[in-house]
């Protein structure tokens, strides 16, 4: 029993059969909801609903597309990276550890659905295509891990651990500081999350997650 609930069943199927369910459920229970946002989305401001970010570093390396609902200026990504006028701020972003506190690119509607996790909500299409887990690791951009190991070229090990399993939606590090952790702590804790996953864990940080998601704690 404990091969389908701790041991490698769990990783390789349990985990799975679990994420199509679960995640086919919340798409319904969230689709009004989702409908909800993504109109207050466009109309108070401009640009598409969902987030056109570049690909995210998934299982094994693996690269994905994330759907999440656009929180920021349109282009906002590029714009961080290539604009002069936020050349400070991207210095800055990079030094903070991918995070930003206090980001003139996030729209009005933006900072609510950010604080509260709602921009995270079409990742459920991710976990129903098999590219993402409702719980795991954090999915790091291609640039942001190379820079951020270099910065802390203790974590390649973890690095590489964590990169063994599908990101999350959720996982232990959104319910124990999110954005308040840097990434050399982080990434620790998603290397230990990796080292003990089962089921009982992860049903403990899919029930710790929604208090994360109605306080906001960490969000930036």
């Amino acid at each position: 029993m404990d091969y389908w609930i701790s041991g490698r069943g769990y990783r390789t199927l349990t985990k799975r059969i679990i994420d199509i369910f679960a995640s086919l459920v919340l798409i319904v229970f969230f689709f009004i909801p989702g409908l909800f946002v993504a109109a207050l989305i466009k109309l108070t401001s401009e640009g598409p609903v969902f987030a056109d970010v570049p690909s995210r570093v998934g299982k094994k390396g693996a690269k994905f597309k994330m759907y999440k609902f656009r929180s920021m200026i349109q282009n906002a990504h590029t714009l961080l990276r290539t604009d002069p006028d936020f050349e400070d701020l991207y210095q800055q972003y990079k030094k903070d550890s991918y995070k930003l506190h206090d980001d003139p690119r996030i729209t009005s509607i933006g900072r609510f659905i950010r604080k509260h996790s709602l921009d995270e909500l079409p990742q459920l299409i991710n976990v129903l295509k098999g590219e993402m887990s409702l719980v795991g690791p954090r999915a790091y951009y291609p640039d942001e891990l190379e820079h951020q190991q270099n910065e802390y070229p203790q974590t390649r090990k973890q690095v590489t651990k964590v990169l063994s399993v599908k990101p999350g939606i959720t996982g232990l590090w959104q319910v124990s500081g999110r954005s308040e952790i840097n990434f050399d702590a982080r990434i620790l804790i998603d290397a230990n999350y990796v080292d003990t996953i089962s089921l009982k864990n992860d049903l403990v940080i899919i029930f710790r997650t929604p208090l994360v998601m109605l306080t906001g704690k960490g969000a930036v």
